[in-house]
């Protein structure tokens, strides 16, 4: 627009020359404000903005926290009481004079030596070529030996009177000998084994 007035002052100033120059004039005035028009239309022009996507993302769905597979195996143990007991039964016979108790067909033997006034604890499933720790386990009590092996079976001697029997033939409904490279034997506490300690009494 100061371009304008500044050319309509010059058109003024020279009104000496000829109509047709004073035309002239005017045209390229106007030509000169629509341009500075026009020039300032572009550059107020405003840009729209891009429109944003309203589209939904996909949403999976909740499949759960993963379930843990079903487990059919027993328990562990929690002690010696809690592991199966070994298969067999208590016998009771009169052999050579002594009251004697077998278990499981002579796995494990009590018997009765009056003279001497002991109670004989013999394993006869294997026994080893030396002295071997033997471990007698009760509900009450628990006692170490050093069983030592003789005609084929590895045994200890102890004494009628000791409370060890006691416990043997009350505890808990079974007890357990456990050796040094053999299988531990858990084994029911049947009369048979209360009838060797009261005969050897």
């Amino acid at each position: 627009m100061a371009l304008a007035a500044s050319v309509g002052v010059v058109a003024g100033a020279v009104s000496f020359h000829t109509p047709g120059m004073k035309a002239n004039t005017l045209r390229i005035a106007t030509l000169v404000c629509g341009a500075l028009a026009a020039a300032s239309c572009a550059d107020s022009r405003v840009i729209p903005a891009q429109p944003q996507s309203t589209a939904a993302r996909p949403q999976t769905p909740y499949q759960g926290a993963p379930s843990r597979p079903a487990s059919n195996a027993a328990p562990a143990p929690k002690g010696w009481a809690d592991f199966p007991a070994t298969p067999g039964d208590w016998q009771w016979t009169q052999q050579g004079g002594q009251s004697t108790a077998r278990f499981a067909g002579g796995r494990l033997v009590l018997r009765c030596d009056p003279a001497r006034g002991t109670v004989r604890l013999e394993r006869g499933d294997g026994a080893p070529s030396g002295a071997t720790v033997l471990r007698v386990i009760t509900q009450t009590q628990t006692r170490q030996f050093t069983a030592v092996p003789a005609g084929g079976a590895l045994g200890i001697d102890i004494p009628a009177r000791d409370n060890l029997l006691d416990a043997m033939a009350f505890s808990k409904g079974r007890f357990a000998i456990e050796t040094t490279g053999m299988p531990t034997l858990y084994v029911p506490s049947w009369t048979e084994v209360s009838r060797v300690v009261e005969d050897c009494r």
